[in-house]
């Protein structure tokens, strides 16, 4: 029986996993609980210290393009989330809309990172941002220094990108107007104190629905992977740990729906999932290839327009075969 180490981080959907209640078949298996998804991809693609993880869409694409991915994927996605909340400005720096982004020093943690591919996508196609001129100023939002100790493929194509040495946060330097925004996983401590500290888009909720509404897009952040010697040992682990993570979540999605003791700390959680049933149906958080076609060809077609990956791949060429009818 072949041991699986899968580090995640511990999501609702993930938590019968974590608990035992759920178990892949023929699997022996240990849930490695990682609370920042950073360090577990740091950790994954560093040393290869994990037999499967959560692991960065966009960082497995980049790996497969330059022909140096030690990892298969497989349709399950820990973690999706919708981005246009995470652009931040300093009104004093002029912006009022987002073509006012073109030219301007603009803050990311991480210029490859899955979060900045989705909102330089959105702003690009979207909205008609000329982002050719932008100076990136690479680093943590809201500690000093660099966003974990990634280890990433180089860009097909220059782009203008500063690492943050100051000795400050990038929310500091937007709060000092050193950057005029900022995107990517957080939200700028600085906004507490500062008013000009402001959303680009301050209606974001509704651009997101109207934007999945348009698309069918629901962007994902995170797949899992396996390391290739693992799956190629024993190619069964790779559909035995797919359909755990179908029925963990489906446990996860039952339990989230019972209110007569709400589950999590939302006040209007009951209305907040009526919400979500009428932009999404039931069904919010698929897993399985098809059903997410359109979201990873969109992000496929971002990852290609930002020079980090050098064609655009098939999705039967992204994910190994699991198939099955959980989803």
């Amino acid at each position: 029986m072949p041991k699986i180490r899968f580090a995640c981080n511990l999501y609702d959907r993930m938590q019968p996993l974590y608990t035992g209640e759920v178990k892949p078949e023929g699997v022996d298996f240990e849930f490695v609980a990682v609370e920042s998804a950073r360090n577990i991809f740091d950790r994954m693609a560093g040393s290869q210290e994990f037999d499967a993880s959560e692991f960065s869409s966009s960082e497995f694409l980049a790996r497969m393009s330059a022909g140096k991915c030690p990892f298969v994927a497989i349709p399950v996605f820990p973690s999706r989330t919708f981005r246009h909340s995470f652009i931040w400005i300093n009104a004093k720096s002029g912006i009022k809309s987002p073509k006012d982004l073109a030219g301007r020093r603009i803050g990311v943690p991480l210029y490859t990172m899955t979060a900045a591919i989705w909102i330089r996508g959105h702003l690009q196609r979207d909205f008609g941002v000329d982002l050719s001129g932008v100076k990136w100023v690479q680093g943590a939002i809201n500690d000093a220094g660099a966003h974990g100790e990634p280890s990433v493929m180089p860009l097909l194509k220059p782009v203008a990108i500063e690492q943050n040495t100051t000795g400050k946060s990038l929310s500091q330097l937007l709060d000092e107007g050193k950057i005029d925004a900022l995107l990517g996983t957080n939200h700028p401590d600085s906004r507490k104190h500062n008013p000009d500290i402001r959303r680009l888009f301050p209606d974001f909720k509704e651009v997101e629905k109207d934007y999945y509404r348009r698309s069918g897009v629901f962007p994902i952040m995170h797949i899992v992977a396996i390391r290739k010697e693992v799956y190629e040992k024993n190619p069964a682990v790779a559909k035995s740990l797919y359909e755990a993570c179908c029925h963990s979540k489906a446990i996860a999605s039952k339990r989230m729906r019972y209110l007569g003791a709400p589950r999590y700390m939302l006040p209007w959680m009951g209305a907040d999932i009526e919400e979500a049933d009428q932009v999404f149906g039931e069904e919010w958080w698929p897993y399985g290839a098809e059903r997410n076609r359109a979201t990873m060809e969109t992000l496929i077609g971002y990852l290609h327009d930002q020079a980090v990956i050098d064609r655009k791949f098939r999705l039967e060429d992204v994910f190994v075969d699991v198939k099955s009818d959980l989803r």
